[in-house]
């Protein structure tokens, strides 16, 4: 099947109308990614995914896609403000969602939420995510995720309650140092008055969202927004109908999850056990 390149958006993004105009200009010039990414001396798969609106570039870029093409500054004009969009189009809604939202209500089937994240954590699960970007778009994830997080420190919080699936407190992301403070955090996160933690223990069983990671957003005078994720998708739902099958589907995975009380202690054992696998053999 012959490569199709990813829908831009450019009309609704800084970031797809980046990406737009090297395709557009590069296209015009009949120049391939790989050609392209030898004149500008910069690396294909990061020129691609930049391209598709999936990274940011280099703050060299902009210059030397300007110079390419005697586009007279329009490729740094346009970065200014690609620059300020820290999250991918597909993630995009979602952040700006849950900024808005008056209830957090979150469902991680194979990860710590992003939320309650530590930084060590975030940038291990940043590098499997993305595994050809360079190191400082790396940085620019984990720093984008942790802002994310500085609401929930403001004097109004959203309420959130998380459910964590067993299994993300026990897959290594690495070491077992980081994830031990992983679950330091967590406990001390479990500790303030608007967060509720609840962890869904294997003997759960099978149930509705296996595969899946699931938000619910209540916002101020509106009606309730889910988020939907899988490995292959992420999608804000508005349908009514469909976001009230997934209020069902949340309820039931809080029902079947473990209490707050019950979900300490396991959130304890489990730290317990990473820092016995952590320390020195003798």
């Amino acid at each position: 099947m012959p490569f199709q390149p990813r829908e831009l958006f450019p009309d609704r993004s800084a970031r797809d109308l980046f990406g737009a105009e090297i395709r557009r200009h590069r296209e015009k010039a009949d120049m391939s990614l790989r050609r392209l990414s030898e004149v500008l001396n910069y690396s294909k798969s990061h020129l691609a995914r930049i391209e598709a609106a999936e990274s940011l570039p280099y703050d060299d870029l902009p210059a030397k896609l300007d110079a390419c093409f005697g586009t007279d500054g329009m490729f740094a004009r346009i970065y200014a403000l690609a620059k300020n969009e820290p999250f991918p189009g597909k993630y995009r809604r979602a952040v700006e969602v849950e900024n808005r939202a008056m209830l957090i209500e979150d469902y991680s089937c194979a990860t710590i939420p992003g939320l309650l994240q530590t930084s060590e954590l975030a940038r291990e699960s940043l590098r499997i995510g993305h595994r050809h970007a360079p190191e400082a778009e790396i940085e620019a994830l984990v720093k984008a995720r942790l802002d994310r997080q500085a609401r929930l420190d403001q004097p109004h919080p959203p309420e959130c309650w998380f459910i964590v699936d067993e299994a993300a407190l026990r897959r290594p992301a690495g070491g077992p140092e980081v994830m031990q403070r992983q679950m330091e955090f967590l406990l001390e996160r479990g500790t303030h008055p608007y967060v509720t933690l609840q962890v869904l223990p294997f003997s759960a069983g099978h149930h509705v969202e296996a595969g899946n990671s699931l938000m619910l957003f209540t916002l101020p005078d509106k009606p309730m927004l889910a988020y939907r994720e899988g490995s292959r998708f992420g999608t804000v739902i508005e349908d009514k109908d469909v976001v009230a099958k997934l209020r069902k589907n949340y309820d039931l995975l809080r029902a079947m999850a473990l209490s707050p009380r019950d979900s300490e202690a396991m959130i304890r054992a489990v730290m317990k056990e990473w820092t016995l696998w952590g320390s020195p053999r003798t």
